[in-house]
């Protein structure tokens, strides 16, 4: 059976090219929509570091960073659809 330290390392493989994948795509990104999406993208990815971090260290502190940045994320992504559809029905 895999160990737990493995599969975190893979865990943290993978996620650490999503990184780069979706820094890429916020930095090369045609539309101000998709470099948000990007950023939403990468605090999501922000979020699975913070539980790979729980799993190799067994402290729950990282599980309330997680929560935390979860959080201030779906608030962010909430007021940029409001500005999106408030600039929508401008134009």
């Amino acid at each position: 059976m895999i160990g737990l330290p493995l599969l975190a390392d893979g865990l943290a493989i993978v996620l650490s090219i999503a990184l780069v994948l979706a820094g890429w795509r916020m930095v090369r990104g045609p539309s101000f929509a998709d470099r948000f999406i990007a950023l939403d993208m990468l605090t999501a990815i922000a979020v699975g570091f913070a539980v790979v971090g729980t799993i190799t260290t067994s402290r729950g502190a990282f599980l309330d960073v997680a929560l935390g940045i979860s959080l201030i994320n779906f608030v962010a992504t909430a007021a940029f659809a409001v500005f999106l559809e408030r600039k929508r029905r401008k134009d």
